[in-house]
């Protein structure tokens, strides 16, 4: 933990946004070092123009492919295209369109001109392909929408994000991404100057750019998902912290256009972040579930006299939510566990008796103790929010939710919301919950826990060469010896999610009372361990030092 962690940030914490910019178009990647290609994590591509990771060139690069792609898959529909309040942002989103336009791709731009959270441009992607209407979504066929989301999320604010959603609307799978990374590297060594590229004012004025309102599409929307008038009518008192993020105008417009009693608590947008307390580390990270972060809003509800009944949190893009109840911060973990409790606990009858909840591997067990109470089947997939997305268009799937602080569920009469994680949507939900039973997320948590059992979960990390992520990543069952894990019997040596099969990329271990999973990091020399207990904080650290004799064990095996 730094020192200063949760303390306002000082001038020395900032950076400069001129000399950023003035990196993103003077620096020129080299395609032939690892750093400076366009790399494709779970959430597209990020990196920093000061590192040479996010340049005009990458951007150029990436815009190209994604047409090529794009065209080969028969998506000859609107592409819809937003950006967070990231200071890379902009000159990312006119070099996107400039090369868009050339093409003659038809772009859906905001209206308003002003940010676009992620989940707005999945919920618009959706409704252009017939999320709303009587004959129901398409994926295939002539005339589909799909988008490109500017935003690294909530990363700090030198870096940059640039990512790809086809048009089921939510992130775009391995083979798209590893498609487009690959010829944008392609055309980065071939010569991305011969790109072609309108100038912005000709790409702006252009017949295939048009405007498009996505705040007020998405907010007139929300009560097909969000029970607002049970918000309004309990009077619930709402403060709002988009922490300097895209959703800075939407929070407003949900509390003017539902006549919530609804309090932005901080509009400021500066690509600085001067406002921030730094995180755990140090940094300044829009992270909502961090309580360093947070420290601001958190404080803003202490005491009996805190202004507010729920204040709430998103990172740059809204994709994430961060839920501050008079208790603090709540755990993400301990929202998702709430919020399906209420969610399939009555609170949505016309959705289907079938419906499974969906959660990830490092996701908290006592998501599946909730699930088994509500006699509700619980699908577990690997990290990353796609694997949710055919679950969520078919309606198996009602909530999908990482313990990242990113989820999103169905519409109340159970049709498609978005696909991709929605930070807004699962804020309002707290208010809601606040509104129906009476009592805070916190309070229902604390009654699972009564009920359930209590869980200590956490993650650290240990390091680890190249060489023995890549074999951490290959591991199969049997290259695992270890019959029992911090006193207890093994029960499962998991390698592939038992959701869906799909491969995990690491190992998970599990017994009756007890849990870990190891991953290993894409960006630097380490493991992450992933780990619960359900007996005391004391054994999650036996079980946290057993997960990395057992990893040891099966990477020298």
């Amino acid at each position: 933990m730094h020192e200063r962690a949760g303390t306002l940030a000082l001038p020395e914490d900032l950076i400069d946004v001129d000399a950023l910019l003035g990196d993103y178009y003077d620096k020129v990647p080299d395609p032939t070092v690892a750093g400076e290609r366009v790399a494709f994590g779970t959430s597209g591509h990020r990196g920093s123009a000061f590192d040479t990771a996010f340049n005009e060139a990458h951007i150029v690069a990436t815009t190209a492919a994604i047409v090529e792609y794009r065209t080969a898959q028969g998506f000859d529909g609107p592409l819809f295209m937003g950006k967070d309040t990231h200071a890379l942002s902009g000159p990312a989103w006119e070099t996107a369109l400039e090369v868009l336009a050339a093409a003659g791709v038809r772009v859906m731009i905001d209206a308003r001109g002003g940010y676009t959270p992620t989940p707005a441009v999945s919920h618009a992607i959706l409704v252009a392909n017939g999320a709303t209407s009587p004959e129901g979504l398409r994926t295939s066929g002539r005339g589909l929408a799909d988008g490109i989301v500017i935003t690294p999320s909530h990363n700090p604010p030198r870096d940059g994000g640039f990512k790809y959603n086809p048009p089921h609307g939510g992130p775009a799978d391995t083979d798209a991404t590893s498609w487009i990374a690959n010829r944008a590297n392609e055309i980065l060594a071939g010569g991305w100057k011969q790109v072609p590229r309108f100038q912005l004012a000709k790409a702006v004025a252009a017949d295939t750019t048009e405007k498009y309102d996505f705040m007020a599409a998405y907010v007139r929307d929300l009560p097909s998902v969000i029970d607002i008038d049970a918000i309004r009518e309990a009077g619930v008192r709402i403060g709002a912290d988009p922490l300097g993020g895209a959703a800075v105008d939407y929070w407003g417009a949900i509390g003017e256009e539902h006549g919530l009693q609804l309090t932005v608590v901080n509009p400021t947008v500066d690509p600085r972040w001067a406002f921030m307390t730094l995180d755990w580390d140090g940094k300044i990270r829009m992270d909502c579930s961090s309580p360093s972060a947070m420290a601001s809003l958190r404080r803003l509800m202490e005491g009996d006299s805190a202004p507010y009944d729920i204040a709430t949190g998103n990172d740059a893009d809204a994709d994430r939510h961060g839920i501050v109840t008079r208790d603090g911060l709540m755990n993400p973990n301990h929202y998702l566990a709430a919020a399906i409790a209420y969610l399939y606990g009555g609170a949505r009858p016309q959705w289907s008796p079938d419906t499974r909840i969906g959660k990830t591997l490092v996701s908290s067990s006592l998501i599946d103790r909730v699930g088994a109470d509500l006699g509700r089947p619980v699908l577990e997939v690997p990290v990353g929010f796609k694997w949710f997305v055919p679950g969520l268009l078919s309606g198996e799937v009602a909530f999908g939710g990482e313990e990242s602080a990113g989820a999103s569920f169905l519409r109340r009469g159970g049709g498609v919301w978005t696909t991709d994680k929605d930070g807004i949507l699962l804020c309002l939900l707290a208010s809601e919950i606040t509104a129906v039973t009476g009592a805070s997320p916190a309070a229902l948590h604390r009654d699972l826990v009564d009920r359930l059992g209590e869980s200590w979960y956490a993650r650290v990390d240990a390091a680890a060469s190249k060489e023995e992520k890549a074999r951490l990543g290959a591991l199969s069952p049997e290259q695992v010896p270890a019959t029992t894990l911090a006193g207890q019997p093994i029960t499962a040596k998991l390698t592939a999610a038992p959701g869906n099969g799909a491969k995990i990329g690491g190992l998970k271990v599990t017994t009756d009372d007890a849990w870990f999973a190891a991953r290993p990091s894409g960006t630097e020399d380490v493991y992450k361990i992933y780990a619960e207990s359900f007996v005391s904080e004391s054994h999650l650290g036996e079980v946290q030092a057993a997960a990395r004799e057992v990893v040891s064990e099966a990477l020298e095996g």
